[in-house]
């Protein structure tokens, strides 16, 4: 049995619940992750001061498991160059000077091979979408190059490994903000059904998640660990057990009058 821990949308800032971040650090040697993943907006809004508190946390976990962390739309400083007219790097400098510069990294593990694409380009044209009123900054795409730099990875992988994506964005539509996180989201979602993931982890959404993509590929999405959860909901992460046979999400949901995280409704898929 392998196990994940999926965190995303911890927004390190004004709306950042520290009460549940305290948890989350004392309750990870209890799950017994083999690896733990954070899908993006660590920050609130990619200020130094918030990346170093992410950056703390995440070398805090770093010592307990592997730890692969990817940016979120609240991790780009999108404003500095909007429609990429300075170019894409400067939207992730302050990023890339604490956590690195690949923006899309990869795990590999024992019956794991894990690759990431980046979705969080800002505003720029592939990202915009008629309803830019409302979609402005906050949708982000799935490039080409991307996707086939994760292919790559998963026909390396050994065999019998899982093949997991991470991305930021929602990749199914949310059930309470019927909305997707990606532009040009049908086109995304043949890309990563043709890619060979098997188990997708993405956020951006703050509600979580999970359901089959094309009957096929599980999209598990985790919630926000901030007091801006959808519909006023508890927040909740992922705890993922893979076996041979079986893929097990059991969403861990927030309990204020315990301060703990407490099991949710677990769904399993066969692989």
């Amino acid at each position: 049995m392998t196990t994940l821990v999926h965190l995303s949308d911890l927004h390190f800032g004004r709306d950042v619940d520290l009460e549940q971040v305290r948890a989350l650090e004392a309750g990870m040697p209890g799950w017994g992750p083999d690896a733990i993943v954070i899908s993006g907006d660590l920050t609130q809004r990619s200020r130094h001061g918030e990346l170093l508190c992410a950056l703390g946390f995440v070398e805090r976990l770093r010592k307990l498991a592997p730890t692969l962390v990817i940016p979120g739309n609240h991790d780009v400083e999108w404003w500095l160059t909007p429609l990429d007219v300075a170019g894409p790097a400067v939207r992730s400098w302050k990023y890339r000077h604490y956590f690195g510069e690949d923006l899309s990294p990869g795990l590999e593990l024992p019956g794991l091979s894990i690759a990431s694409v980046l979705t969080s380009h800002g505003v720029t044209w592939k990202s915009l979408t008629w309803k830019f009123w409302r979609d402005t900054a906050v949708k982000g795409h799935l490039p080409l190059d991307q996707i086939r730099a994760a292919e790559a990875v998963f026909r390396r992988a050994p065999a019998g490994a899982l093949k997991v994506l991470v991305l930021h964005h929602n990749v199914l539509r949310g059930r309470l903000s019927r909305r997707m996180g990606l532009a040009r989201w049908r086109e995304a979602q043949r890309r990563i059904v043709a890619s060979g993931a098997e188990l997708v982890l993405c956020g951006h959404d703050h509600e979580e998640g999970v359901a089959l993509l094309d009957d096929k590929v599980v999209i598990a999405t985790a919630g926000t660990h901030t007091s801006r959860t959808r519909g006023g909901r508890p927040s909740a992460f992922n705890l993922i057990q893979i076996s041979e046979r079986e893929i097990r999400v059991e969403p861990q949901v927030w309990d204020r009058q315990t301060g703990r995280f407490l099991p949710g409704l677990a769904a399993g898929y066969p692989r």
